[in-house]
């Protein structure tokens, strides 16, 4: 079993997100962003990190942009299980105002150190509630690539998927403001749940977790 999980954090963040999170007897391998190529598409983003897999039908979780990479890396191989967290399966899923603003080509037109900047917007649309919430955040974003933060906020605005991946559990915050929940088709609802949910109700995602992961393994 050992490395069968494969874990991958949203945009711009890295594994400390999950800290809060338990896998039970899955030991998990977080996989970590690398730059993108200029103009590079995210299906071609997907096949470098599918390629750092080394095991059939493996488990996949994803949070916010990593739930729908894992989505993308699901098209490439099979897989046991994709476990979204405070994310989205298809481009529907993503709120139409986001999917215009990629559209258009607005998001071209924010300086790119902005999207780093810490400030009380970002706070809420995250769904921060605590001193210790804002400060991993800023400390996440603080460390995140630059070029990888902007060329994934493209992705999102722009992206084209239709497919849904099979044997996909989708868990989602009733309060999640940065992808709202009218949206989205989810099989777990978090009561109160931001998208920030994965570090200030850990305790019921866990829950939720365990009793999929040991339906799968």
């Amino acid at each position: 079993m050992k490395n069968k999980l494969y874990v991958f954090s949203g945009l711009g963040a890295d594994q400390r997100v999950f800290k809060y999170l338990n896998f039970g007897a899955l030991e998990p391998q977080f996989i970590d962003w690398i730059r993108p190529e200029t103009n590079e598409p995210i299906e071609a983003y997907a096949r470098k990190l599918a390629a750092e897999i080394n095991v059939e039908k493996p488990i996949l979780i994803g949070l916010s942009f990593g739930g729908m990479m894992a989505v993308e890396i699901a098209k490439l191989r099979e897989t046991e299980n994709v476990i979204l967290i405070s994310s989205a399966k298809t481009a529907a899923e993503v709120p139409l105002p986001l999917r215009w603003i990629g559209k258009l080509g607005l998001n071209q037109y924010t300086p790119k150190h902005f999207l780093k900047r810490p400030n009380p917007i970002m706070d809420w649309f995250f769904g921060v509630e605590t001193a210790q919430d804002r400060e991993l955040l800023r400390e996440v974003m603080h460390d995140s690539d630059e070029e990888f933060v902007y060329w994934a906020i493209n992705q999102i605005l722009c992206w084209k998927n239709k497919v849904v991946p099979p044997n996909y559990f989708h868990i989602h915050g009733a309060r999640d403001r940065m992808l709202p929940l009218r949206h989205v088709k989810a099989d777990r609802v978090i009561a109160d749940g931001g998208h920030l949910m994965v570090l200030n109700r850990a305790k019921l995602l866990n829950e939720v977790l365990d009793s999929i992961l040991n339906r799968t393994t």
